[in-house]
């Protein structure tokens, strides 16, 4: 089999139909030959996900799992269960663009040294989404945290992290890409692993994507396929407990990588870290008090 399509959703019943209606329209003919299948995971939605798949795309191999597992342990689900060429890991949120998927294989195939490709993804208005990164630095990082990125985004310094000097339109080695749509190689996955389940939801693809690179393979962007995202819609729901997921997430990148023989550091950096979470929650959630009152 030459192509395994791993989709893994929580609540997003109505962008999840539209994901797979686009997906169908792509791969719809070899899913039918068998030369590709496509796993949904579900993450035990309440808003009829799965029933919606069962009912309505019933070419999909559905995994319907009776709790929240994760995006990391849900993705590693459906990938033990595949044995194609390439797999697509693809976010719920998004629409393919015609041929785009052809061509993320047309790049991937000739370039034996290219683990993971990713698409060029595009706002819900259209507008090119800035979906690349530098892997995280202690500097970097507190920049973004505290708000110096946002503030002076043309600061070549404080926009490093998100290389905001880069209008995402040429094709280039990049550290880590959005997780929304990743075409990687099945060698890659057999030298590298999966994913670290440790990572609930955040971090899981940038600690996945720092070994792909220290295990000598190239991450690729490419702006000749395009892939709509309707940035985080699984994340809104939960916002608080995403901020904190982050910056734990982070706070273990930091362990596993970056730390060294400094395990002195352990605490300091865990309760910066959390401040900091613990400070942007109580700024979210003024923001969403005083929207609520000036709709009142």
């Amino acid at each position: 089999m030459r192509l395994s399509v791993v989709i893994v959703s929580w609540n997003t019943r109505d962008l999840l139909r539209q994901c797979l209606d686009c997906l169908k329209q792509e791969v719809g003919c070899d899913v039918a030959s068998g030369n590709c299948q496509v796993f949904v995971v579900d993450n035990n939605s309440h808003d009829g996900s799965a029933q919606m798949v069962k009912a309505d795309h019933a070419w999909v191999k559905l995994i319907a799992n009776d709790a929240n597992l994760g995006f990391a342990k849900a993705n590693n689900q459906a990938i033990k269960l595949t044995n194609s060429e390439y797999v697509l890991l693809l976010n719920p949120d998004t629409e393919v663009e015609p041929g785009a998927i052809k061509t993320l294989l047309q790049f991937i195939e000739p370039r034996p040294e290219c683990g993971v490709v990713a698409p060029q993804l595009l706002n819900s208005d259209g507008s090119v989404q800035r979906s690349c990164r530098e892997f995280p630095t202690f500097a970097g990082m507190c920049y973004e945290l505290i708000g110096l990125t946002k503030l002076f985004p043309k600061n070549e310094t404080f926009g490093r992290y998100k290389m905001l000097d880069w209008n995402h339109d040429d094709e280039r080695q990049v550290d880590q890409p959005e997780g929304a749509c990743l075409l990687i190689r099945r060698s890659l996955l057999d030298q590298v692993g999966l994913l670290d389940e440790g990572y609930f939801m955040l971090f899981e693809e940038v600690d996945w994507c720092y070994r792909v690179k220290r295990a000598g393979w190239q991450i690729w962007f490419t702006p000749t396929a395009r892939v709509k995202h309707h940035y985080g819609q699984s994340i809104k729901q939960v916002k608080t407990k995403m901020i904190l997921s982050s910056h734990r997430g982070l706070f273990r990148f930091w362990q596993k990588h970056y730390q060294g023989n400094r395990w002195y550091l352990s605490g300091i950096a865990y309760l910066g870290l959390m401040t900091l979470a613990y400070l942007r929650i109580f700024a979210y959630q003024l923001k969403a008090m005083s929207e609520v009152r000036s709709q009142a």
